[in-house]
């Protein structure tokens, strides 16, 4: 008998050990989605953003570098949405225009 005892403790622990993982990854997303949106804009002043040839409009670069089309938006380091301000794992703590662009652009993968 108290051989079932302890299966059935151990199931419980176990139960109750996987649901507070579950918990506690969820609640750990949950500042980092909260504070994306909360992001100051980068500013054209900003020495990174001086150093990466950041512009808040790629329309209106003059560097060679930059291909028509090429944007903020479709580049694998911007993680904003397709239109506003988004954060950009090259400015950390900054978010960027979605219609922004740098030299280190560089293209999703599909």
């Amino acid at each position: 008998m108290s051989h079932e005892k302890d299966i059935e403790s151990r199931r419980r622990f176990l139960k109750a050990a996987a649901g507070t993982a579950v918990a506690a990854a969820v609640i750990g997303t949950l500042p980092r989605i909260a504070r994306a949106a909360d992001l100051p804009h980068l500013a054209d002043s900003d020495p990174t953003a001086k150093a990466l040839g950041y512009v808040e409009d790629a329309s209106k670069t003059a560097d060679a570098k930059h291909k028509a089309g090429d944007t903020c938006t479709n580049c694998q380091f911007y993680s904003g949405g397709p239109s506003g301000y988004g954060p950009c794992q090259l400015f950390p703590g900054k978010a960027v225009n979605a219609k922004g662009w740098c030299v280190s652009h560089a293209p999703k993968k599909a």
